[in-house]
């Protein structure tokens, strides 16, 4: 990297700012210009003459990235400076939406440092991203003849059945008869995305929306499976005192989320909704309470010392970190206002199944059999779940705490796996109409059904909850209890 190259970050949250100034010094960039909103961009550079790189977050007050853009374009002294746009939007349209009003390039929210060096590598040096010559996707067979199965995933609970079912496999208490287990940690969603959009694995324990998103644009990949039901938490921030009005604890405040594209996002949109609030990104001038996205790692310690932060919701065990550690309060579970509602599928690469239905059945098998194990025995997956999300200790998981999350009657269920068409319709409807965000697909073509037939009980596809329907009731006893 060139120390000499002066950077304009522009960034309203300071949390996200300060994270990302600190990636780029991490990068060997010294000469870097922060700017809080288009409008101080704009002054800045005004004030500063040229600048080699422009980093611009898209949802701000007074003036957005896309209005900084324009501008910059229109201005013959910058309209040649590369402009990176970041959008915490996670749609595939809006990055498309990002290049087509004039961006060099985009980020999606929250990257990580590999990503945000990826990028600028392409933009100001001319490197070729790692996928530029991608190869159409390929199932590989190992020297032993079985299926070799790469699965994403990230360092939450939701994703405990993949780390159950790997340490089955390592400690010989099951031997698949067609398949050879790989597993990845991501470090972000976007990691998760990418690499299933690539064909760089060959499944993913995802986000729904992410999933229906990638569908939506036609990346060749099904459903087979949730990765669990119900499993997030909603937290305030614990401070000495709160008003009576509830709704005054997140008014005018950031509220952190994993994703837009989340049921964490529908779920407190919801919430905020029914107290009396506006919630959305900061460029919504008719908003009073703020969607950021964060990496959910990140959340427990960024509540601390932010105060324009009221809390998070996030999948476990993050929440319950966070009130371990003293700097959060419960406010509820997300089983709460919508009881048994799913969050992460098990999305696999469509020519995996067409060529190799075997190896996905059995994987389905051995995944539905995994979340049994949970459901019996809490204590022993929980030291599982330590061990493969946390393995040198860096978030500070324990056994304990993990094991309390996994008995919660209000908690995670990996006991049901079956993909209810229902249930994602209900999601996609709410976003779209509501929330203004995803685009309509076809549920029943996004759910290959088949290998959830044999691996679930015949009741777990016949049962699942609408209790979406009857939110108002649900929000009502939530507030009772509140």
């Amino acid at each position: 990297m060139d120390k000499k190259k002066k950077i304009l970050f522009v960034e309203d949250a300071r949390t996200v700012r300060r994270l990302s100034v600190a990636m780029l010094h991490e990068l060997g960039f010294d000469h870097i210009i922060e700017a809080e909103n288009g409008s101080d961009a704009i002054e800045k550079l005004t004030g500063q003459g040229s600048v080699d790189l422009i980093i611009s977050d898209w949802n701000m007050p007074e003036k957005t990235g896309y209005e900084l853009l324009k501008w910059v374009r229109a201005t013959s002294v910058y309209k040649s400076v590369p402009f990176i746009m970041a959008t915490a939007q996670g749609e595939k349209l809006s990055n498309k939406k990002a290049i087509h009003a004039g961006a060099n390039d985009y980020l999606v929210k929250p990257f990580s440092s590999q990503e945000l060096k990826t990028v600028i590598d392409r933009v100001l040096y001319g490197k070729t991203s790692a996928d530029s010559s991608q190869k159409p996707y390929s199932p590989r067979v190992t020297e032993s003849g079985k299926l070799s199965i790469k699965v994403s995933h990230i360092q939450i609970t939701d994703h405990l059945t993949l780390a159950v079912l790997k340490y089955l496999i390592d400690s010989n208490k099951i031997t698949p008869k067609y398949f050879e287990l790989e597993t990845q940690c991501a470090s972000s969603w976007n990691d998760v995305q990418n690499s299933l959009e690539t064909g760089d694995i060959d499944a993913a324990f995802v986000l729904a929306p992410i999933a229906m998103d990638l569908f939506a644009h036609n990346i060749p990949i099904n459903v087979i499976l949730y990765a669990h039901k119900n499993g997030s938490i909603c937290v305030r921030k614990k401070i000495q005192e709160y008003s009576e009005q509830l709704r005054d604890i997140y008014r005018n405040k950031v509220f952190y989320i994993p994703h837009l594209l989340s049921i964490h996002h529908m779920l407190a949109f919801m919430f905020m909704r029914e107290i009396g609030l506006n919630p959305g990104l900061t460029d919504n001038p008719d908003a009073n309470v703020f969607f950021e996205v964060v990496p959910p790692v990140k959340m427990p310690e960024l509540i601390v010392h932010n105060e324009e932060v009221a809390g998070f919701m996030v999948a476990e065990p993050m929440g319950s970190k966070a009130i371990s550690d003293g700097s959060a309060e419960l406010m509820y579970l997300s089983s709460e206002i919508w009881d048994y509602h799913p969050c992460c599928v098990v999305a696999t690469q469509r020519q995996l199944i067409e060529d190799f239905p075997e190896a996905v059945q059995e994987f389905t098998n051995l995944l539905v059999r995994s979340g049994l194990f949970i459901k019996s025995k809490p204590r022993t997956s929980a030291q599982i779940g330590v061990n493969f999300f946390d393995p040198g200790n860096q978030l500070g998981l324990t056994s304990t705490m993990l094991e309390t999350v996994l008995q919660h009657p209000l908690g995670i269920k990996t006991d049901n796996l079956y993909p209810v068409i229902q249930d994602l319709e209900q999601i996609q409807q709410y976003m779209n109409k509501e929330m203004g965000i995803g685009q309509m697909v076809n549920i029943n073509k996004l759910i290959v059904p088949k290998f959830a037939d044999e691996a679930c009980s015949p009741q777990a596809s016949k049962y699942h909850m609408d209790a979406i329907q009857d939110f108002e009731e649900s929000v009502s006893q939530l507030l009772g209890r509140l």
